[in-house]
């Protein structure tokens, strides 16, 4: 039997301790390594980070370049990159021209790079890869496998497709991310201080990956620039959220597509509904069970629809979320591993499954 894989794991947040928890509880995966950049969390052990109630006998750095000389196999890098997309993207590239392999969990625009990154970048992942062998993957739940991977699988039963719409159905009240909520979407904001993703172009570059991703996998050419549309609305009441709460006027709940079409008609749409209490705007869409979801609808002959849901030990599904996220890129270590040098899609790899992780008790 082969040695296990060494890993780094790259920031010990809300993704990364349950990056951690799976590296720990996979077979074929050794921890090595974790950095951290809060210096508060330097020299802590890894199971203390991950709140796992036990050390693992890694402690925590600030110093990367300590644990670039370890020369792991792969880094399982899940650091906050939406406001810093460029500086993350650097620090992607640093690993790979460090012979290092990565899985990320963004930025999520690298999912599916075409027209999004400029050409010398693309160029620069390629050649860092060609140079050293090693792969760069980006993934999670959203962008990742609830719309890319699992979206192309149902396909597979059709026999004519009109319209691949893949959605995200969410009560967000429970998801601890302020900069995500406040900054970004501008929960908790007056109306007419629209968050960050509300910009034209915006939406295109964090989402359009996932449109463009679907529209290669079924072999179809989108008209340019995308299509996005946004409908915001203010809380009708005040209402409680981890990340800051929203009161009654300000901006509640969102929803947004990015639409990809084929001589003007929409083939491919990424379609979010966000909110910060489940009862908001009752006439869109709503789970079928639960305050959140993933719906792929695939409208042609047939038309199919499936849901897909989740939660953790303790209820939330938004905390699950996180731990879907970490183990979608924690499983795929070994494939892209094995893949050749420079940015490996969803479209690239091989069957990723929990190969080793079912339970012997």
């Amino acid at each position: 039997m082969s040695e296990p894989l060494k890993v780094v794991v790259w920031s010990t947040g809300t993704v990364g301790r349950h990056a951690i928890a799976g590296i720990d509880a996979h077979p074929d995966l050794e921890l090595v390594g974790v950095w951290v950049s809060n210096p508060d969390k330097d020299g802590k052990d890894a199971g203390e980070l991950a709140e796992l109630g036990r050390e693992l006998g890694v402690r925590a750095t600030t110093d990367k370049q300590a644990l670039l000389a370890m020369k792991p196999d792969a880094i399982v890098h899940t650091a906050m990159t939406d406001d810093r997309v460029f500086e993350a993207i650097e620090d992607l590239v640093d690993f790979l021209e460090a012979g290092i392999n990565v899985t990320s969990s963004g930025p999520v625009l690298l999912q599916w790079p075409e027209h999004i990154l400029p050409p010398e970048t693309m160029e620069r992942i390629a050649k860092a890869g060609e140079r050293t062998g090693a792969s760069l993957h980006v993934n999670g739940i959203d962008p990742g496998f609830a719309n890319d991977v699992l979206p192309l699988v149902l396909t597979s039963l059709s026999q004519r497709i009109d319209e691949v719409r893949v959605m995200e159905i969410c009560d967000y009240s429970t998801y601890y991310q302020p900069v995500v909520m406040n900054d970004l979407f501008g929960f908790g904001k007056p109306m007419d201080e629209p968050g960050f993703l509300w910009a034209p172009g915006i939406l295109s570059m964090a989402w359009g990956s996932v449109v463009r991703q679907i529209a290669a996998g079924l072999g179809v050419v989108l008209d340019e620039p995308l299509t996005e549309e946004v409908d915001r609305r203010p809380a009708e009441v005040d209402t409680a959220s981890v990340s800051g709460d929203v009161a009654a006027g300000t901006m509640g709940a969102v929803r947004f597509q990015v639409i990809g079409k084929v001589d003007g008609v929409p083939r491919v749409v990424l379609d979010h509904i966000t909110r910060t209490a489940p009862d908001q705007v009752p006439e869109w869409p709503t789970p079928l069970q639960g305050d959140g979801c993933y719906r792929v609808v695939v409208s042609g002959e047939p038309f199919m629809q499936l849901d897909f849901t989740h939660h953790g030990e303790h209820g939330d599904h938004n905390v699950s979320g996180m731990i879907v996220t970490a183990q979608r890129i924690v499983n795929a270590v070994p494939a892209v591993v094995a893949s050749p040098g420079g940015l490996v899609t969803a479209l690239d790899l091989p069957l990723v499954t929990g190969k080793g992780l079912v339970s012997t008790s």
